[in-house]
């Protein structure tokens, strides 16, 4: 019996002796408790079609999107590591195993040891463990759990060639491995700091009041964490050592970047630098290819420049190659790569790693750029003075896309980058992205339970048409507005303190953004869910002008009636109908920034009368009922005074106001009349499967001619995909594994 038990300390403490038949059914019987953390067997697998996209490419083109999509694929590895302590150990494994043969043969190997839902279960973790690049959702930051109970997932590993080559090695990765594929507690649910969930963008022993601390460091020293993490080790005295580590494939110390330890308030900083510096050579490897068939002298130098900067260390230098990807209107294949986006830091300063390649559509990017010459039209239709529009709107490029390669957690519909160089926003502009064939697989499949049949029928025909206007002008009129008000190092304000007036309180602006501060380092944690809302709110508040509509090629009245009842209905489901999923009811915390800002609409429209939810079936089914007579009048009223408050707490670097606002509208309650944390089990109950993408890869034919290689849309295509996707995966698995090794008692 010994040689079975299965007893981790980490998850039962008080238990002494416990056999594995105890343990194997208490994770069988708690399978339906723990649904929303497990990837059903359904879940819908589609492919990322770009087929005519890349068909249209010349050769030289074509070698400058598979060198790109390599480096962006390699950078990948690098949201992993992000992700969670345990999946570079995961990847480790699970890469090898499907690396080492197909998935039918190991499908043939296990026939008979375990059933083919047990199997199936087990390919679909793999799937979803890839797709999100580690064992958290990209979208919501819940854990991944396995649909197969531990020893069918141990069964079907033993079954591997991967086992049958090296049994001790395989045994000795899952040893270490199964206890973090399982583990769940209250802590671990979801990501955040210490004591509210997993991260690794701080060692394991940071608390809030750290990343805090960190915080007012940083802006001392004028810092921006964007592609940092933060090590906290305290020595025998008790005192704090925090050990900023700077992404780059160098090591050692430079001037100008790095920083030897010094003293603040009781506790020592240091800047190092060498993180990831096993990854990030394979990056700039490829980006360097890249630049020999670069289109141009400003393609070569954005690449030149992020190289340098993911080499040394030297955000500065990410700066300027992403100032001369701005600059470059309209390429023939559209690429980016670096730290993007915060959402996934606690603290939400530092940016999880992205990379992507897509191929531009001439035809329909057309459509958006029309919106682009005519937004300072729009942007005087937003409800603050022109005092708080920034003094010069930088027209950006919009471009609507086909993508190849979308290498990190998640992938989007829509972009607006760089999102977090505001000071580069501000003066060479920015650029917004439309994801089409993404958008096109993410609105195949689709329902909506909690509606009447005629507005599900509205919704089924007009949703497409009319999220792309949404997504429009979420991005460009959204991303795109809005001043920050601010004071530079010499005293000098950028704006006329003596006349402009804080429209909230008719009073002059008695605050700004100090030198050292960022919009994302003052607002903390909320702040890009809070710019997400502010985007939402503004494309909501556009909806009604007839222009935008002709530019998105809407004439008929009946029709723009109907896309802008549905476009608001869309975000009224999206915040009562699915948006709590991605709360946390352990923590009270939001995990993912688009569902949090969604949410704090819903609760405006329900507050002005718009919107009702009820319990139509009492823990089975709501009812959502949009007031389409009130859309004009009562909701648009109700989200200009919202959006109003937004963007000035905003311009103002009032995070205090901005806070006390959007957590009572973010707040999900437990009673009352709308009490969405019970109704959150209905949600759950009534959601469908996130869809996997299966992304194509590029390789070279015998001719050295660049080729796209797509695959079946189903698991095994999914996995294949992986498979084939790197050129040296047994060194891959070696990097991660050592990588794990290197810095997992940071977060023990």
């Amino acid at each position: 019996m010994l040689a079975f038990l299965r007893i981790n300390k980490r998850i039962i403490n008080s238990v002494k002796t416990v056999s594995s038949f105890t343990v194997k059914r208490s994770y069988s019987a708690r399978k339906m408790d723990l649904k929303e953390f497990i990837l059903e067997n359904d879940t819908p697998i589609v492919n990322l079609d770009c087929t005519q996209a890349f068909q249209k490419l010349t050769d030289n083109e074509k070698q400058y999107l598979h060198n790109y999509t390599k480096a962006s694929w390699y950078g990948s590895l690098i949201s992993f590591i992000q992700s969670s302590p345990e999946s570079p150990l995961i990847f480790s494994l699970l890469h090898g195993i499907f690396s080492a043969e197909t998935v039918e043969s190991l499908r043939t190997s296990n026939k008979d040891k375990v059933t083919e839902d047990e199997f199936t279960a087990f390919l679909v973790y793999c799937c979803g463990f890839f797709s999100n690049a580690g064992n958290y959702k990209g979208f919501g930051d819940n854990k991944i759990l396995p649909g197969v109970d531990e020893d069918k997932f141990h069964e079907i590993i033993k079954n591997s060639k991967l086992y049958a080559q090296n049994p001790s090695k395989t045994e000795s990765l899952w040893n270490e491995a199964k206890t973090s594929i399982y583990l769940l507690n209250d802590t671990n649910k979801s990501l955040g700091l210490k004591g509210q969930g997993i991260t690794t963008y701080f060692s394991g022993n940071c608390t809030k009041e750290d990343a805090d601390l960190i915080t007012e460091w940083m802006k001392l020293k004028k810092f921006e964490a964007y592609i940092s993490r933060t090590f906290k080790t305290v020595d025998e005295s008790g005192k704090s050592r925090y050990e900023i580590r700077l992404a780059s494939s160098e090591t050692g110390d430079k001037e100008g970047i790095t920083l030897a330890e010094e003293d603040y308030n009781g506790v020592t900083f240091k800047i190092t630098r060498g993180d990831y510096s096993q990854i990030l050579p394979f990056v700039t490897n490829y980006l360097n290819n890249a630049c020999n068939f670069a289109a141009n002298d400003g393609q070569k130098q954005m690449l030149e420049n992020i190289s340098k900067s993911f080499k040394e260390g030297d955000l500065s230098a990410h700066k300027e190659g992403s100032k001369f990807w701005v600059l470059d209107r309209v390429p023939a294949v559209e690429a980016y790569i670096g730290w993007m986006f915060t959402y996934r830091d606690p603290a939400g300063e530092r940016g999880e790693f992205f990379g992507w390649t897509s191929m531009i559509n001439r035809v329909l990017s057309e459509r958006f750029q029309n919106l682009v010459h005519k937004a300072e039209n729009f942007l005087n239709e937003l409800p603050w003075p022109s005092t708080f529009e920034k003094d010069k709107f930088s027209k950006p490029d919009f471009s609507y896309v086909d993508v190849l390669a979308f290498a990190g957690s998640t992938v989007p519909v829509g972009l607006s980058i760089p999102i977090t160089y505001e000071e580069l926003r501000h003066k060479e502009g920015f650029k917004n992205i439309t994801l089409g064939n993404v958008l096109k697989s993410r609105f195949g499949i689709d329902d909506y339970p909690f509606l009447t049949k005629e507005d599900s029928d509205l919704m089924l025909k007009y949703k497409e048409a009319a999220f792309e206007v949404q997504l429009g002008l979420h991005e460009l009129l959204g991303h795109g507005s809005g001043k920050l008000f601010s004071i530079d190092e010499k005293g000098k304000l950028n704006f006329d303190k003596e006349t402009v007036i804080n429209p909230l309180t008719n009073g002059p602006i008695t605050s700004w953004y100090e030198p050292g501060e960022t919009f994302d380092s003052k607002f903390k944690a909320i702040g890009s869910s809070y710019e997400e809302c502010r985007s939402e709110a503004v494309a909501l508040h556009l909806m009604f002008n007839r222009d935008v509509m002709k530019i998105f090629g809407h004439t008929d009245e009946t029709e723009i009636d109907n896309l802008i009842y549905v476009g608001w209905l869309l975000m009224a489901y999206a915040g009562a109908g699915r948006a709590v999923e991605m709360w946390n009811p352990s923590t009270k915390i939001w995990g993912q920034a688009h569902s949090r800002a969604r949410y704090a609409i819903t609760k405006v429209m329900i507050e002005s009368g718009l919107l009702e939810v009820t319990e139509s079936e009492p823990g089975k089914k709501l009812s959502i009922k949009l007031h389409r007579d009130k859309i004009e009048t009562v909701g648009r009223k109700a989200i200009s005074d919202f959006l109003l408050k937004l963007q000035v707490f905003k311009s103002t670097a009032d995070y205090e106001a901005a806070n006390e606002m959007y957590e009572k509208y973010s707040k999900v309650d437990d009673d009352g009349p709308h009490p969405f944390a019970k109704w959150r089990d209905i949600v759950l109950l009534n959601r469908k499967p996130r869809l996997i993408l299966i992304q194509s890869n590029t390789e070279v034919d015998s001719d050295g001619k660049i080729q796209l290689k797509t695959y079946d849309a189903n698991l095994d295509g999914f996995l294949q995909s992986w498979r084939e996707r790197f050129d040296n995966a047994e060194e891959l698995q070696e990097i991660m594994l050592n990588l794990y090794n290197k810095d997992k008692h940071y977060f023990i």
